[in-house]
């Protein structure tokens, strides 16, 4: 079976990363990735996974209605973490609310502006980032002009997440879910341009790294078969150490792609990120509904920035010294199958690795 959707690999802006000296925008961590720091979320947020976006495709100040009419758009960034809560009312946000006050407060809110014709879109009000955006621009944290400033930062891109008048307490999970994703495409961002920053040719190198991931990709989806798949993929960066992971449910419904969005996108930027940086470790795909409920995982191995199939035998060791995040349990180990990459225009096998030999396949 084959597919033609190829995955969307764009690059986040990476202005405040220049800014702040390498830091990557926001700060908080996801569980499992070692390295981890926010992001500049479209709008003020955007859709999780697989999801369409909250926000439809239109863009702008405003979206029109029903009959036509104009409906204008407000950011607001919601500290949607008890922590992250204590720690920005420490600083002198929120006044003495708690932390249920402030969510009925804000919900009340929510509910105010949308009655009033207003599309909502959110954020996540993280305090790090807040942090530095309040500096970098000579913002007081507790003035809420800084708030709006920040929900509404004009170097945010993509789909907004869009309020729908749902509960908070329904609603935080899926906006933290979806500032997570974000949170991996900004770090797989960050550091795919810094890899390919040392090469003697960095569009080129970068053009033959994405070609590659999509031809990947592609080939992952060729040849899993019909159903839901999980991709899980960890690396350690060949130069510099670093260490990426990222996740990403895969389905294949007569031979084509049946999932997208933002977890997707993260998923292969981060493996762009682990090509680019001549990275080692492994990606792994689990069969999550396969027939009679049979669980099957086959695993690649990353060396040197080149994927090749492994036996059964290294699929079993690696998913027994460190399972990854999100990993079915109990899956039986089997041996990758090839990946030809013919169908990008990449010779299949490579003959080895290098910046020197970019424009060749793997597989």
């Amino acid at each position: 079976m084959s597919s033609t959707s190829k995955p969307s690999v764009s690059k986040p802006s990476v202005s405040r990363v220049k800014k702040s000296g390498g830091r990557r925008p926001g700060g908080r961590k996801p569980d499992g990735l070692r390295r981890t720091a926010g992001t500049r979320p479209g709008g003020a947020g955007g859709s999780s996974g697989g999801e369409e976006s909250r926000g439809g495709r239109e863009r702008g100040r405003g979206r029109r209605g029903t009959g036509g009419v104009l409906r204008q758009a407000v950011a607001l960034a919601l500290a949607a973490d008890p922590d992250d809560f204590a720690r920005l009312r420490g600083q002198g946000l929120f006044g003495e609310a708690d932390y249920a006050e402030y969510l009925c407060r804000t919900e009340g809110q929510l509910r105010a502006l949308r009655g009033e014709g207003l599309d909502v879109h959110l954020r996540v009000l993280e305090p790090t980032d807040y942090a530095d955006f309040c500096e970098q621009n000579l913002l007081d944290q507790d003035d809420p002009v800084a708030r709006v400033a920040y929900a509404a930062d004009p170097e945010l891109v993509g789909e907004p997440f869009v309020y729908r008048g749902e509960r908070l307490a329904e609603l935080i999970p899926a906006l933290l879910a979806d500032h997570l994703v974000r949170v991996r495409i900004s770090i797989g961002c960050s550091s795919l341009l810094a890899a390919v920053g040392w090469e003697d040719c960095p569009e080129d190198r970068l053009a033959a790294v994405l070609q590659y991931v999509s031809g990947v990709y592609l080939a992952l989806g060729a040849g899993a078969g019909e159903g839901r798949q999980l991709l899980t993929l960890r690396s350690v960066g060949l130069v510099d150490g670093e260490q990426l992971a990222a996740r990403a449910e895969l389905g294949v419904e007569r031979g084509a792609f049946t999932t997208s969005g933002r977890e997707v996108e993260a998923f292969c930027v981060t493996l762009a990120a682990a090509v680019a940086g001549y990275g080692s470790g492994e990606l792994l795909l689990h069969t999550l509904d396969g027939p009679e409920g049979s669980r099957e995982v086959r695993g690649w191995a990353l060396v040197d920035g080149w994927l090749r199939p492994m036996s059964a035998l290294e699929t079993a060791a690696a998913l027994a010294v460190d399972p990854p995040e999100g990993a079915p349990g109990r899956s039986a180990a089997r041996e990758g199958f090839p990946l030809s990459l013919r169908q990008t225009g990449w010779d299949d096998p490579p003959t080895g690795g290098g910046a020197g030999e970019a424009g060749r396949g793997g597989g």
